[in-house]
């Protein structure tokens, strides 16, 4: 699934673009060991691999690389267990998350190439069970299938929890993106319900066993736990995790949705890369029509989740790289994080796959790897290698220097270093941890619950002039704490809101797919993680503010004492827990 610890706005606690602890990873275990194909990874590709899992700290990752013609490398990297150090080889299946997803988008067309479904129908007509509300107006299988429903993501949950509840839309299906692992978990069932099978077992017959992917899980579960690697997941749970953070090894897992519960080999995966590169045909025939791959491929809504100018086809990304057509997905478990990439155009991809959940996903792998594949088919010299980690410089980090000041007189001090920043907090110098935009892990056990993040001066009326550059920073937030910058001294401090007060605090899931998070006050409002303010939008229900149209919302119940006991979010019910 494309579970980030909740969704994407609580990712910011634990998918701090860190990862797993490689220190145990000394440069002599990166040597990849190889099944067939014997061919190793390009020498730039596996170059930047060793320096890349040093950057992000990762324990282990598989690799994938194929063309047209079929699997052109398989490679493992690292560990495939911290304790007992056991070297990492391509017989291990990795759990490949939202990749999964693509496959249930080609059996529903292969479903619909057979007559069996039309994916311009609406779903209820297959499904008339679903607890829905569609109020926006009626969901079609095409908008599931591109994550326009307009539905919640509820992390693969088909039924609310609570009985009787039932979910909601909250814009017209069709006309914005919201990633929703509940909707291919509706595909799942509707895949079930038209071919008699469940969907691991449609899966495997219709998709696995046509390219010879024999040793690939379609469910992840006891029966297939033991060829899975040993994975992992940061200590502690609840708050922003550093690079080179403490790690333990994540429990075990069952999940059998079709937002997310295939496992698989390095070979099997560069055989299903194959059969995309060759537009839906496989070894032995087409397994989708080429009109059904047409669908697949299409960008049909705009995704900006994916990034800049990137739109969403058929449960795959659609976007150019240099030029060339792409298809792209990611995948984020409870302990494992992976990346495919496909270039129709030069007839080459990669899969890559690291055990361990920490928030970012190898992206800059595979995308490294198409483009050095393409060069060698082209005959040309590899491209340089991108930064192993892209956040290791702060872009305008003078901008953020000054000293920052609480209206009880505290104050902070953020100096340049390097094109780095450090903190000083009481007479220590504490290095901030770039994550993304204004936000920041100090590397402080004083400042361990929260990430620090930076408010900049409201863009003016009819937005920024060209080349005018970012608005001034003015401002630093760490939890409920709020600092103005002194050269915005006045910059007025907010009264108390008490409405809010029985708010904050950590509320907690054993979902290992809901975690965590904590609700803060600050200048009178209230923050999930201290990082995105909640909107009133109802009594004790919130809208994250970032998505003012997002089906996500945040519910407070069971005000015992003052203090609220339960928080719902999507559907996912947490609990109030002590701060120990």
């Amino acid at each position: 699934m494309e579970s980030m610890s909740r969704r994407h706005f609580f990712a910011i606690t634990t998918a701090c673009t860190a990862a797993a602890a490689l220190a145990a990873v000394p440069p002599a275990r990166s040597a990849a060991i190889h099944s067939e194909p014997s061919a190793p990874p390009p020498e730039p590709l596996r170059r930047f691999i060793v320096e890349y899992m040093r950057a992000m700290n990762a324990p282990g990752l598989t690799l994938a690389l194929a063309n047209v013609q079929g699997p052109q490398s398989i490679a493992a990297f690292g560990l495939a267990d911290l304790d007992a150090k056991t070297p990492l080889t391509t017989l291990y299946r990795f759990e490949i998350g939202s990749i999964t997803k693509s496959c249930a988008a080609l059996v529903i067309l292969q479903l619909q190439d057979e007559g069996k479904l039309d994916v311009q129908h609406p779903i209820l007509r297959y499904l008339p069970w679903l607890p829905i509300e569609t109020d926006f107006g009626e969901i079609r299988i095409h908008h599931l299938l591109t994550h326009s429903s307009g539905m919640p993501t509820s992390d693969g949950h088909l039924v609310p929890t609570e009985s009787g509840a039932r979910l909601r839309q909250s814009f017209q299906p069709g006309t914005q993106f919201h990633y929703s692992n509940w909707g291919f978990a509706v595909l799942g069932r509707l895949i079930e319900s038209i071919d008699g099978v469940s969907w691991p077992a449609a899966v495997s017959r219709r998709l696995f066993a046509p390219l010879g992917m024999t040793d690939t899980a379609a469910a992840i579960s006891s029966a297939t736990r033991a060829r899975i690697v040993s994975s992992y997941v940061p200590l502690h749970d609840e708050r922003p995790y550093p690079r080179h953070g403490a790690l333990v090894r994540a429990g075990n897992l069952t999940f059998t949705a079709a937002s997310g519960s295939i496992a698989s080999t390095p070979l099997d995966m560069a055989r299903y890369l194959q059969m995309l590169l060759n537009r839906g045909a496989g070894p032995s025939g087409r397994v989708i029509s080429a009109e059904g791959f047409t669908l697949f491929s299409t960008a049909h809504i705009a995704a900006d989740e994916f990034g800049p100018g990137a739109s969403y086809g058929y449960g795959i990304a659609v976007d150019t790289l240099d030029g060339h057509r792409r298809l792209r997905h990611t995948g984020g478990m409870a302990s494992f994080m992976s990346s495919m990439q496909i270039d129709l155009d030069a007839g080459v991809a990669a899969f890559a796959s690291v055990n361990a959940q920490l928030g970012y996903r190898p992206n800059p792998v595979t995308q490294y790897a198409i483009q050095v594949l393409r060069a060698a088919a082209e005959r040309k010299p590899p491209p340089p290698a991108p930064p192993a980690d892209e956040a290791a410089e702060v872009k305008d980090a003078a901008g953020f220097a000054g000293v920052y000041r609480a209206p009880d007189g505290r104050s902070l001090e953020v100096i340049t270093e390097h094109d780095q920043l450090t903190l000083l907090a009481d007479g220590r110098r504490i290095p901030l941890q770039h994550v993304r935009e204004d936000q920041f892990i100090a590397q402080d056990p004083k400042f361990s619950l929260f990430l620090i993040i930076f408010g900049r001066e409201p863009a003016p009326a009819g937005g920024a002039q060209p080349g005018a550059g970012a608005p001034a920073v003015i401002e630093m937030g760490y939890g409920p704490d709020w600092f103005a910058h002194s050269r915005h001294a006045n910059l007025a401090a907010v009264p108390s809101a008490p409405d809010l007060a029985p708010y904050p605090g950590l509320y907690c899931s054993n979902d290992p797919f809901v975690g965590s998070t904590r609700m803060v006050v600050r200048r009178g409002k209230l923050w999930s993680e201290g990082v995105t303010p909640l909107t009133p939008i109802g009594d004790r229900l919130f809208r994250f503010s970032d998505e003012p149209s997002s089906p996500e919302t945040a519910e407070f119940r069971g005000i015992i004492d003052g203090r609220a006991e339960i928080l719902v979010l999507g559907g996912d019910v947490l609990q109030r827990v002590p701060e120990v």
